[in-house]
Formats: C-alpha cells, structure tokens, sequence
C-alpha cells in the first residue's frame, strides 16, 4: 500500500510542476505587495466558479487557492464560514447545477506548511457545455481562462460514450501488462524520482481502489506492451494509390504499403519512420551539386503533426484503423470518428486555435512529453507550414463516422504566375514578397490595399518588412508618390489606399551574384 499516492503529497507534486493548461494557481489574498489583506470572497467565489467551469469545458483540471503563481504557499486567511462559501461556489454560481452538476472530483480543504489551502478536481465535461448563472461561458486554452460564446449542447449518447471512453477503468488490467521502460522513462521526464505507480496515480490514469491499482483505458492505449488484447484495432495503414481517385470493386486502386500496431507511442514513433519515405518523391537537378536529389515535396512537420492529430483525437470506440492514402497529388490522413460537435470545420479553418480533445488523458500526456503543442494548435500549425512552402491549403472533411485532412503537394500559384515568378529567380524573394510580384502580372498597377489583402493583414510592420526589399532592389516601381494619391483619392472620393502607387518592373536589372 506504499503506493497509494495521498491527496496532500499530489497536490505538492502538482505545486512542484507548476501552472499549464491542466493547473491553475489562485492567490486569496489582494492589494499591494507590501500591504496585502485577505481577498473578497464574493470575487473568489466568482473566480472559482469561473476557473472550474472553464476546465469542465475544455479538457479538464486542477484548481488550488491559497497558492501564488510562482508555487509560493501563501494560505486562506478566511473564516471557515467563507471558506465553505468558496468550496461551494459552483453549486450557487453554475446555471442548471441541480439538474447538470460540474464534472467534480475532489473540492476540499487541505494544509500544507501549515497553512490551510483549497484544492479542487473536476473532469472535463461529458454531457454538455457549461455556463454560469449570469450567462458567461468561459473555457480553459493554455494557462488562460478565455470567454466563449455558448451552444446550448446536450451531446448525443454516442458522442458521450466517445468522450469518455478513454477515462473508464479497464477491469483485469495491472502495471505489468505496461511498456516497463516506456514508463518508466515517461516518469521520470514528468517528475524525477516519482514511482511508476504514483506516477500514473498522479496524472489521473490510475486510482486506487479496496482491490488495488485499477488502470483507465488511456493508460492501455498509451502504454500497453501488447494493445491488441485491449484494442483490436490501434493501428496505422499506408496505402498507395495509382491515380487521384480511390476506385472500388474491380478498379481498385490502392495496395497496402505498410502497417504498425501498437500502443499511442508506438504508432507515433513507426508510423511516421514508415511514411516519411512517401514525402520524397520528386527529383530535381541540384544547382549546387549538379546532380539529380530526391526533394520534399511535403512539409514533413506538417505531415507528423497531421499523424499525431489523428493518433491523439481518433475514437477509439470504433475498432478501425487510422488510414493514410497516398496519391499522386496529395496525401489523405483518415482517422476513425467525427468531429465533435463542438467543433466545426469553418472553426478550425478560421485558424483562431478551436480545440476539442475527444481523448482528454491520451492528449495530455502527448502534450507533456513534447509529442503536441499547445492543444488547439495543431491544424493552425499545419496550415502555417502549408503557406510557408507555398502549398494549397489543407482540406479538412467530416462526416458521421470518420475526419479527413488532404495534403496537396500543388502550388498556390497558377503556371501562369509561376513562370512569372520566374523572372526573378535571382533575388531571392519570401512567399510574401512572392504574393505581391504575382499582383503585377501583365502590367498591372498595385495598390497598398491590394498589397494589405495579399498579405491578409492590415499590420504595418509587415507591410514595411516585405514591400522596402522590393522597392530597394528596384522589383517593385513607384508610379505616384503619397501626395499624388491623396490629391487622387480626393478627386475620386475613395480611401488613398485605394489608389494605385506601384508597378512591378521585370527588367529590374539584377544579377546573380
């Protein structure tokens, strides 16, 4: 029994990790540093409420007053009364509690260092969104509590049963059916020196219980030495396509190029060794060796990322495989499930970070041992990386039963366009400063406003960055100079930026060299 991890000892370890999207600190005292007094309850109890709810909303978490943002214990210098108030906060300040009570595991008074603290547990929510009695909907990104705007959601049986799935208990399953090594080396990353056992304790993938250590379906998927006895199907299949159209019957056009089982970190790590291949396929004359070189025709971070995306975020209640189609104009990542319905794909191609785990336990350990990024980040990311190699963008699929993110390896601009670019191959030009030469396609004369929407932003700093080379290294042409456009502008009665000042000058007379 000397592995059961105690609340107060986890609740140190959770001090000694410190603050993350999973753990927030909430000092009880306010004012100035050297004149401090003990903080309104009324506005603790707000911020309680608040904190709880925006974690049941998003992926779950931990709160602890009488804690400061650099770990310091600092304690509750309230009466019992009031700290019985903030203990309660989210039974009076969360709308419908009776009817659909916060997600709480643990709200409890605790002392350490002789101090009394408050420490508070809740899982994310399953069932539905979650708001308080005033109408604002928080949710937790990163070690912000941001607003959101709310749905009134009461998720369908089967996208309940999906969301939790990763959080039940597996009966019959003990450390030793565990990656020995893999745990232990995932231990000792989080907190150096903690048992496997209290490791796993700690995280919130196992509990103990009358009968001992009872694992949840999460520690199975991330870690089991043999996952096929506790999924059938916890696999990635490469498969090649003849063409750029999956046909079906007699015509079909694809053949198994590989396959991995195995847990979360096997799949991560042989998955993407065996679809890394598939990212070289063009050749191309090097200018620098005078020999032919295989190139990337692919961003290889954000084809992992995608992989990991679909690792992470799959259903794991539907016993399929995660399927990767290669074609000859891109590659399709296929992984079992829908997107939640919280979720919805002008969410995630507006690029503001939305974010929804489905598989709560399976994303965080992902994310603390480096394998995610900021959770909401990943189809931001790899857009971002899509655009940098002037690629088209992804496109994102869903339907009732399975989510599909399509790689293209095409250009963003037309043969037209490139073969204008084409011109300027001796100065070595950004994708941005790219965008705007494109505008001065068959003389056309350019505006700044043009250039703005070009660039997608109004930021002048950019602005300045890419048009001041151009200029410099006589590409882009002033036309009019600023006072010219503004008499322009206030004959014509449009906005001076509306106006166009440039020319891009294809005979701009720079070399190689």
């Amino acid at each position: 029994m000397s592995d059961i991890l105690m609340l107060p000892e986890r609740v140190k370890n959770n001090i000694q990790i410190g603050e993350g999207h999973y753990r927030e600190f909430k000092s009880a005292y306010e004012g100035e540093p050297n004149n401090k007094k003990p903080g309104d309850v009324k506005k603790l109890c707000r911020y309680t409420a608040e904190a709880l709810m925006a974690f049941a909303n998003a992926d779950g978490g931990e709160l602890l007053i009488g804690v400061e943002d650099n770990g310091t214990i600092t304690g509750i210098p309230h009466k019992e009364s009031e700290i019985q108030a903030m203990l309660n906060a989210c039974n009076t300040l969360i709308m419908d509690y009776n009817r659909n009570p916060l997600p709480l595991i643990t709200n409890c008074q605790l002392e350490l260092e002789d101090k009394i603290i408050l420490f508070f547990s809740i899982s994310k929510g399953t069932t539905r969104i979650y708001q308080l009695t005033d109408g604002t909907c928080k949710k937790r990104k990163g070690k912000a509590t941001e607003p959101v705007s709310f749905h009134q959601i009461d998720f369908e049986r089967k996208e309940i049963h999906s969301r939790e799935y990763d959080r039940q208990f597996v009966d019959g399953a003990t450390v030793h059916d565990l990656d020995s090594s893999l745990l232990q080396s995932i231990a000792d990353s989080y907190l150096r020196g903690i048992g496997v056992e209290r490791y796993l304790q700690q995280i919130g993938l196992a509990e103990y219980s009358p009968t001992g250590l009872k694992l949840r379906m999460a520690t199975l998927l991330l870690l089991a030495h043999h996952i096929e006895k506790w999924h059938p199907r916890s696999q990635v299949r490469i498969l090649k396509v003849s063409g750029t159209e999956l046909k079906t019957g007699e015509q079909y056009n694809a053949t198994e190029a590989g396959e991995v089982s195995g847990n979360v970190f096997v799949l991560v790590e042989k998955s993407w060794e065996m679809l890394r291949p598939f990212l070289t396929s063009k050749t191309e004359l090097s200018s620098q060796s005078a020999k032919f070189e295989q190139k990337l025709i692919y961003p290889e971070l954000a084809c992992r990322e995608a992989l990991i995306n679909a690792i992470a975020h799959r259903d794991y209640q539907i016993s399929n495989a995660i399927e990767v189609y290669i074609f000859t104009d891109r590659i399709e990542i296929k992984s079992p499930g829908s997107l939640l319905s919280t979720l919805t794909i002008k969410d995630l191609e507006e690029l503001q970070g939305a974010h929804e785990s489905r598989n709560v336990l399976i994303a965080k350990i992902l994310r603390e041992n480096k394998y995610m990024r900021e959770l909401g980040e990943g189809i931001k990311r790899i857009f971002e990386l899509m655009a940098q190699h002037e690629l088209q963008k992804p496109k994102l699929y869903s339907n009732a039963t399975w989510f599909r993110v399509a790689l293209y390896h095409k250009s963003v601009f037309t043969e037209p366009q490139q073969h204008w670019l084409s011109l300027f191959d001796s100065v070595p030009l950004t994708s941005n400063q790219k965008k705007i030469v494109v505008l001065g396609i068959n003389e056309r004369e350019i505006s700044p406003d043009d250039i703005s929407k070009a660039l997608s932003t109004d930021n002048r700093n950019i602005y300045d960055e890419t048009v001041t080379p151009l200029r410099k290294a006589g590409i882009l042409g002033e036309i009019r100079t600023n006072a010219v456009a503004s008499q322009l502008a206030k004959r014509q009665k449009i906005p001076k930026k509306k106006i166009a000042r440039f020319k891009v000058n294809k005979n701009f007379g720079i070399t190689k060299g």
